[in-house]
């Protein structure tokens, strides 16, 4: 009897550790430049100048490439993420060689045979230099600051750091606003307020500067669990939407952010209501032509269900970040984010962090959630990003809705988790993108 007592409150444990992290999960993250890039040398110092040998054996100087915008990519045969992100790293290459930009691959090798082995793998035709000794050991990953791998500087015309980051992706974004031949589009900003279900919601509205009687498509940012609207992904979306000409709204659901409501009464249904709230608003502003919208987490489920109803002739286009189909089935295990509850008598309240309460309701309406049934009806355009590595919304819930819209697209991340924290602009670009092609027909 006692191992039995005992077994159970390690499974009550291990489940609100688990659904603790759910929650969280759902919340803004940092990328990984806060973590990995912080030694890197930063924008506007000048780019050290180095002398050493290519891999044909050839003399090579950086201040040879005066005049180009340079990216060095730091890296080393025997490095996993290294070899993972090399495919990218020669996307990006092809991509912008003919635009005034030139790649040099930076090895920490210490065996020439090796390093010249991956250089034909990848097919690196671009100049790949080395010191041939271990990481730690070499000049440059001093002068540069280099504490980990992968990691890339864009170098701007002028000699002096543009960008030191850990991401292909940012670099990848960086490179392609340097090298736009069109300018981005120039918007405003605005903060207004929007009757919700449960009371006023903050909402912002960004947009690109219009002239007299010009139109543009909306998008609606719905955010997670106890996210808010200003979550760095949320604005990421935003800013790349308006330098495309496409506004956006960005609101804090009902009992979130600055929102109005209490949050212990906070539902997935009543922060529907507010998103057709929200789609009320918008819809009515003159400028707006079409609206479109994109959700993360259990914003996801909100867009997916909020689409179903609407249809396709309101709701012109749909994008999914982890979309957070599990909630149905851990209501109906009786998991109520890092408590367990009798799923058919739940408590009035479940205590979760940072003294918020979820309410009875949440969990009642959560367990008949009809998620997938709702969405059915929708039929326009339709993108799911999902990660593999997602251990609190499985992929399997995201596929579940490119299975349900043949109109869809399925971006399935290779170890990406719930967050995306791996990397917020590949995300970015995936929603942007689809959204960019999509509305700008």
């Amino acid at each position: 009897m006692m191992i039995e007592m005992k077994l159970k409150s390690l499974v009550v444990m291990a489940m609100m550790l688990m659904s603790s992290v759910v929650v969280r999960a759902q919340m803004d993250f940092p990328d990984a430049d806060s973590k990995y890039a912080t030694e890197l040398l930063k924008p506007g110092t000048k780019a050290p100048d180095f002398h050493l040998k290519t891999a044909e054996g050839k003399n090579f100087r950086l201040s040879s490439l005066k005049g180009k915008i340079v990216v060095l990519d730091f890296w080393a045969s025997w490095c996993p993420d290294c070899r993972k992100d090399a495919p990218n790293v020669v996307r990006m290459y092809r991509e912008f060689k003919d635009k005034g930009v030139a790649f040099v691959g930076v090895s920490f090798d210490t065996d020439k045979a090796s390093w010249t082995k991956a250089i034909a793998k990848y097919g690196m035709e671009y100049t790949a230099v080395s010191e041939l000794k271990k990481w730690h050991d070499t000049k440059i990953s001093k002068d540069y600051g280099v504490k980990w791998i992968p990691a890339m500087y864009i170098i701007g015309k002028d000699g002096n750091v543009v960008l030191g980051s850990v991401l292909s992706d940012k670099v990848e974004k960086t490179l392609t606003e340097m090298t736009a031949k069109k300018k981005t589009i120039p918007g405003t900003s605005e903060r207004v307020t929007i009757e919700g279900a449960m009371g006023k919601l903050a909402a912002i509205i960004q947009k690109p500067v219009l002239s007299t009687g010009e139109k543009c498509p909306m998008v609606m940012i719905l955010h997670g669990f106890m996210g808010n609207k200003g979550g760095q992904l949320n604005e990421l979306i935003a800013d790349s939407l308006q330098a495309h000409g496409i506004a956006s709204v960005r609101f804090d659901f009902n009992g979130h952010g600055e929102s109005e409501g209490d949050f212990s009464k906070m539902t997935v249904l009543n922060e529907i209501e507010d998103a057709k709230k929200v789609y009320d608003y918008v819809a009515a502003l003159p400028y707006v032509d079409a609206v479109a919208v994109s959700g993360h987490s259990q914003g996801g489920v909100v867009a997916s269900m909020l689409a179903g109803e609407l249809g396709s002739k309101k709701i012109r286009a749909v994008a999914l970040m982890a979309p957070a189909g599990v909630i149905r089935e851990d209501a109906i295990r009786g998991s109520a984010f890092g408590k367990s509850c009798n799923p058919l008598d739940p408590p009035e309240s479940v205590e979760l962090f940072e003294g918020k309460k979820l309410g009875r309701d949440y969990i009642v309406t959560a367990f008949s959630l009809p998620i997938y049934e709702t969405a059915a009806p929708y039929n326009g355009p339709a993108l799911i990003v999902h990660g593999t590595g997602d251990r609190l919304a499985p992929y399997t819930y995201g596929e579940r809705f490119h299975k349900l819209w043949k109109n869809s697209e399925y971006v399935l991340l290779d170890g990406f988790d719930h967050g995306f924290t791996q990397n917020l602009y590949r995300a970015d670009a995936l929603v942007s993108d689809f959204l960019i092609k999509t509305l700008c027909k």
